[in-house]
């Protein structure tokens, strides 16, 4: 049964996209994003149900906008509110199964689902004056509601975020029952308890994850969403065409660089490796490179967009309120880590390039630099943005405002994909989806706050991890990082930092790590979970459209993106990096050199060869070099400088004798 029923001036360029009518293409990349990224798999909606859903979504992004830049109700009234729409449309957007391909379907069950999740919410907004007064008072019918509303968010974070911080939230809300109960055997009072922190208080699912999301992201997912119809994407790929593509291995310099600014806009590691990926990895397989090499590339690159700033995948505006930072200062901060990540990324491709004889694209075929320059007005709403959190003139919300008109006046400029109403729509709808997501997750992480919070389980895993290190911090780094691998897989970007912030980050700084540090530190090993095996989905994601085998793919891309497995080591015994108690230039210099030849070293071992192939002895000099370059300390860089020196002089030379014979 279902509510509804189905009714009957230019140079000649790299092509850069699609073929006009190449449906097989597009259909092909839409059933890779369904099968890697939870936020594609949704229904399918035609004729008049889809216009009046697409209608819905784009009011619920002007409500947002609305409500964050004039709204003056009570937070736990509009904290609420913002979760009762994400559970009224979500349930609209994501079907009970995987793959589910009915159109115009929604089943009775969802209804029911959606019906009561959405009242739970809405009941809580209505009363939330009332209730707040109550406090642990609450009575037998709020407890009803909040299991109610709780349960229906699991269910809907099932569906469209995935099953691994569903069980995180399970195990953790399990553990809490237990503590409570060891309190009180009274089973009821521990149910009252429980509901009134997880879902009536700041503690819970309304706490601040939730708040910063309705407050910031969603703004920024809206931006994002409307940049992108302004055409930037492919903007970007000519300007990194025109950059790279014309050296050894272009079309890969082309996919690291590309990757960076689209994946910094997009947001979703996935998202964006199928978006740019369409284009560059055909590109990299024309040009020699091996598939899994060309899928692992750019799923690093579009996984290494997330910690890219300004944007940072709207993470940067999380770890400003969880470090209590202006947002300008960890967007600064954010900049040398990620220079090393793409700098690691771009020199193995190098590498690679010159070990397979790779040549690059011919500049004839690309865009000259005097059409790009008559583009360059399409990054007016990024810098824009940039500038206006930077100097503080507007609060965020404003700023963020402000950007998205800057966007739409753009795209209505640029006359080869000029902006209409149609886009403008479809740019609202995709921020309302993009907001169930991030909001549903950061609803789940809320709860995942609330529970360590109620049971008191941070203090225990610090002391558990604290005791188990001992002296030997370097074992405390360790630990947290499989931590945040594994707690960081199959989850969304934002909500990855809100659960590593809270359940992670505290260990590293009762370890005596600077807090700034310790935030980037399981910021970082949370992202990467996207391209380490077994749960590398933008890896595999990267595979389907190379047609690769996916863990070789995955294991590629760990590989190239070795930079983000080491620079959160050097930051974290070094904050010089993140500019950290800096008093001038040269310590930032020391080790931004230094770390960029450790890099170099480190790439070339793992690739097997410089100017001509490198034996295992000499790779494992390499390694042991590259990271002694990387400790903060004047007598490892010189051991470091000498052994990779060493090897770089008796390359070069038994090159060219071996060119001579």
């Amino acid at each position: 049964m279902s509510v509804f029923k189905k009714k009957g001036d230019t140079a000649p360029a790299v092509d850069t996209a699609p073929a006009a009518g190449s449906n097989d293409m597009a259909a092909d990349l839409d059933e890779v994003m369904r099968k890697y990224d939870r936020e594609s798999n949704t229904r399918i909606w035609e004729g008049t149900p889809r216009l009046a859903i697409k209608g819905l979504m784009a009011v619920f992004s002007l409500y947002c906008i609305y409500m964050t830049l004039f709204s003056t109700a009570l937070q736990e009234t509009c904290l609420s509110l913002f979760l009762a729409f994400i559970t009224f449309v979500g349930y609209l957007t994501y079907p009970a199964k995987k793959g589910s391909v009915h159109v115009n379907s929604l089943p009775w069950y969802d209804v029911i689902l959606m019906v009561l999740g959405t009242g739970s919410f809405l009941y809580f907004a209505i009363n939330a004056r009332e209730i707040v007064l109550l406090a642990t008072l609450i009575q037998p019918v709020h407890v009803v509601i909040g299991v109610v509303g709780a349960l229906c968010l699991m269910e809907l974070c099932r569906r469209c975020v995935g099953v691994p911080i569903l069980c995180v939230v399970g195990a953790l809300l399990a553990y809490t029952f237990y503590n409570q109960l060891s309190w009180n055997p009274d089973f009821y009072q521990a149910l009252k308890n429980i509901v009134y922190k997880l879902f009536y208080t700041s503690s819970g699912m309304i706490g601040t994850p939730v708040n910063v999301c309705y407050t910031y992201i969603v703004l920024f997912i809206i931006f994002g969403a409307f940049l992108e119809r302004t055409g930037i994407s492919n903007f970007f790929i000519d300007f990194a065409n025109r950059v790279a593509g014309w050296s050894s291995g272009g079309p890969a310099k082309v996919a690291v660089i590309s990757s960076a600014l689209c994946g910094m806009v997009s947001g979703s590691s996935v998202g964006n490796t199928v978006t740019t990926g369409s284009v560059t990895i055909p590109m990299m397989k024309k040009t020699g490179y091996k598939p899994e090499f060309a899928g692992a590339v750019e799923a690093a690159a579009s996984t290494g967009g997330q910690i890219m700033p300004p944007i940072m995948g709207a993470a940067a505006f999380l770890m400003a309120e969880y470090m209590n930072l202006p947002y300008a200062q960890v967007a600064v901060k954010a900049i040398l880590p990620a220079v090393l990540y793409f700098t690691g990324i771009f020199i193995a491709v190098h590498l690679e390039a010159k070990k397979l004889g790779l040549h690059g694209i011919p500049k004839e075929q690309m865009t000259p630099w005097s059409v790009l320059a008559k583009k360059c007005y399409l990054i007016i709403p990024l810098v824009l943005l940039v500038w206006l959190v930077s100097t503080g003139t507007y609060t965020m919300q404003k700023s963020a405002t402000y950007a998205i008109l800057a966007a739409v006046v753009v795209g209505f400029l640029n006359k080869d994909e000029r902006l209409t109403f149609g886009k403008i729509v479809d740019a609202l709808e995709a921020g309302a989806r993009g907001a169930i997501t991030v909001g549903v997750a950061c609803a789940m992480a809320g709860m995942i706050a609330g529970c360590i919070t109620v049971t008191g389980l941070a203090s225990i895993l610090i002391n558990a991890i604290v005791s188990v290190a001992g002296n030997a911090t370097i074992i405390g780094l360790v630990l947290t990082m499989i931590c945040c691998i594994v707690l960081g897989m199959g989850v969304p970007t934002t909500a990855n930092y809100c659960i590593m912030a809270s359940t992670c980050a505290p260990i590293l700084v009762q370890l005596g790590f600077p807090m700034v540090a310790a935030h980037f530190f399981v910021f970082y090993f949370g992202i990467v979970a996207d391209i380490t095996p077994p749960v590398a989905l933008a890896a595999y994601a990267g595979s389907a459209i190379a047609k690769s085998n996916p863990m070789k793919t995955g294991i590629n891309a760990t590989k190239l993106a070795i930079a983000a497995f080491i620079v959160p080591y050097i930051f974290a015994y070094s904050p010089a990096m993140l500019f950290e108690g800096v008093s001038g230039v040269w310590p930032v210099l020391q080790i931004a050199v230094t770390s960029i030849v450790g890099l170099f070293a480190i790439a070339a071992a793992l690739n097997g060869f410089f100017w001509k192939k490198i034996p295992m002895v000499l790779r494992l000099v390499l390694v042991a070099g590259g990271l002694c370059m990387m400790v903060p300390e004047a007598l490892t860089d010189v051991i470091g400088l000498v052994a990779v020196g060493a090897i770089v002089v008796y390359q070069k030379l038994t090159s060219k004798h071996a060119a001579k014979v």
